[in-house]
């Protein structure tokens, strides 16, 4: 059934100085409901028969075109649900129309998803996008602006820019595959319209060459896992001692190293849920990792090492 949208002049309700207030009245599937469009007249000043302010009223040509705005505004919501093919009903329409969502900013929605990641302990994605924010700052100057401005024109011109600085073709499609992850949740939270979505012209995926492995040879793990830190600062030795502790224990990545704590160790294994999978790790500990875990442990706190946290 179609919903129907007119004006009324809201007897049921008098105001203190003896005027009613005109309400819009959505009609749908049997079931009505008002809102008032901010105005009330006095029923001297009312046209029963036309339902319209009568010639005398004051204002009445400010009052006509609010009733015709009101009225527009109302039927261009009920076509979009149409359009989308999106069931509503005469409740859900006038909490659309009251109740909008606020428009975020391009910059808004980047910072609410880094925070969002820093709190779920994915520090690594975090980073990430934080990298392609502070990129695209650089780039527009200010990122107060609106996901439907990012048109393929507007990416051709970025992408432009970071070969003038010098980034590699991976590194700039993994700049331009981040961007359009979060023009993803922009459109997932219906922040923008599907119709301005630029990556459906603009293709992401010619972003990308191929690079020749570069894995680490047994001699180069050996080499740094026996590095003589000697006279060397914390931090290197911090850096070979957490490096050595990832590479006996299956390749722990460092938010999960961060994270593990002395509850983790279970009948001398490590058992742990990694951040990024959410999967559950469990390996013996093995002599050299044992010997790392001492060397760091402090009665203060109980992370694996304790030396993540110092300053």
């Amino acid at each position: 059934m179609n919903a129907c949208i007119s004006i009324v002049y809201y007897t049921s309700k008098t105001l203190s100085n003896g005027e009613h207030p005109l309400m819009l009245r959505i009609s749908k599937d049997g079931k009505k409901k008002y809102n008032s469009i901010g105005v009330s007249v006095h029923p001297q000043f009312w046209d029963f028969t036309k339902n319209q302010p009568k010639r005398s009223c004051p204002n009445r040509d400010a009052i006509l075109r609010l009733i015709t705005e009101k009225t527009k505004q109302y039927q261009e919501q009920l076509i979009e649900f149409k359009a989308e093919n999106k069931e509503f009903t005469a409740t859900t329409l006038v909490e659309k129309l009251t109740n909008p969502t606020k428009p975020k900013t391009v910059g808004e929605l980047f910072t609410e998803q880094i925070e969002r990641f820093k709190t779920a302990k994915r520090t690594g994605y975090a980073l990430s996008i934080l990298q392609v924010y502070n990129s695209l700052i650089k780039y527009n100057k200010h990122l107060n602006i609106y996901f439907s401005d990012i048109d393929v024109t507007w990416l051709k011109k970025y992408e432009q820019w970071l070969r003038s600085t010098g980034f590699a073709e991976n590194t700039i499609g993994i700049r331009l595959r981040t961007l359009r992850a979060i023009y993803n949740i922009a459109l997932e939270q219906k922040i923008v319209k599907p119709d301005y979505y630029p990556f459906k012209s603009y293709k992401v995926s010619k972003l990308h060459s191929v690079t020749a492995k570069r894995a680490m040879t047994k001699d180069n793990v050996t080499a740094v896992i026996n590095y003589d830190y000697t006279n060397k600062s914390f931090y290197t030795e911090l850096a070979v001692d957490l490096f050595t502790f990832s590479y006996f224990m299956g390749g722990i990545n460092f938010v999960d190293m961060a994270y593990i704590t002395h509850a983790h160790i279970i009948d001398n294994r490590l058992i742990y849920t990694r951040t990024k999978t959410h999967k559950l790790i469990n390996l013996p500990l093995q002599p050299k990792a044992i010997e790392l875990i001492e060397k760091y442990r402090t009665k203060e706190r109980p992370y694996i090492p304790d030396s993540f946290y110092v300053p």
